[in-house]
């Protein structure tokens, strides 16, 4: 038979095994989480409003939905993950499905929560036009993926070490994101005031090893379609540790890792919203705010040419 291939870039499947392998001992190593959820919650306490029906994309033992769960007019909180030993205790709604299909009626959702899990989506844009789809006019969404910076650490000294033992590189991290194009994925979804800021944590390591030990308790190993399917040689691993610890000790003897979080809010269009002005209806001109001289198309500045008063 013909081999079909595929032009996914994550292993969903193999995800999900991994995921449901770390799912009993997910409590210890969910510190990112935790701070990403914490940040997330005070974005939502500086909105004076309420969102009745809640989703958490991404159940993760339930963290995200109990922050919603206390909020005063909160009438429904939907769990959904692909892993159903990530759902939380609370009995509520639970949806056991991909984050690739999202199986909500249009305009059903006040509110849709994600933290981090929109990371390893297959088709991103596909998917924030589901959610925005999902979304009650007016309704709110809040998402963090993982910036450039994550890791750059690690990447850097892997690549070097695969260099210089194996003469190649292998893809061993998750492509990763900036600002810049989080806010056009949420343009070109359809969400309307998109924002996105991003944060950079560092965080301290006494050895590589234990950097890696987090990685895999958190989910966060390398499940890409085209990685490397030939074990990691050990080599090539003890020069990796070599070079993180020459390049990356700070000056208390501790290894540094980064990893940059990304938040994404955008609401779905509605008519009482701030709407942009058309073209040519400002009330002032720009170089009078500018303090300097309107030049005509094509025209060019005369050099020291100042506005006189």
């Amino acid at each position: 038979m013909p081999m079909i291939e595929t032009t996914d870039i994550f292993d969903l499947a193999l995800l999900n095994e991994r995921r449901r392998r770390i799912a009993p001992e997910f409590d210890r190593y969910d510190f990112l989480l935790k701070r990403i959820v914490a940040d997330i919650e005070d974005r939502l306490a500086a909105i004076k409003r309420e969102f009745p029906t809640v989703l958490s994309l991404g159940s993760h033992k339930g963290i995200l939905g109990e922050i919603c769960s206390v909020r005063p007019g909160t009438d429904l909180v939907i769990e959904q993950d692909h892993c159903i030993e990530f759902f939380g205790r609370d009995p509520g709604a639970k949806v056991n499905c991909t984050t690739e299909s999202v199986p909500f009626r249009n305009a059903s959702l006040d509110l849709v929560l994600s933290a981090m899990t929109l990371q390893y989506v297959n088709d991103l844009p596909g998917t924030l036009i589901q959610l925005r789809q999902a979304l009650k006019p007016d309704g709110l969404f809040i998402g963090t993926m993982f910036g450039n910076e994550t890791l750059i650490e690690l990447r850097e000294c892997f690549m070097l070490a695969e260099e210089q033992i194996e003469g190649g590189v292998s893809p061993r991290v998750i492509p990763m994101t900036n600002v810049q194009e989080c806010g056009a994925l949420l343009q070109r979804a359809g969400f309307t005031l998109p924002v996105t800021d991003t944060d950079i944590l560092k965080v301290t390591y006494t050895e590589p090893e234990k950097l890696l030990h987090d990685l895999r308790g958190m989910g966060l190993t390398n499940v890409l379609q085209h990685r490397r399917k030939t074990p990691l040689k050990r080599k090539t691993l003890r020069t990796m540790f070599d070079i993180y610890k020459s390049r990356y000790t700070n000056n208390s003897g501790k290894l540094v890792a980064s990893f940059e979080t990304l938040t994404m809010t955008g609401w779905s269009p509605h008519e009482s919203q701030q709407q942009p002005k058309h073209p040519g209806t400002a009330q002032v001109r720009l170089a009078d705010a500018l303090g300097t001289d309107e030049l005509s198309s094509g025209e060019k500045a005369s050099p020291g040419r100042k506005k006189t008063n």
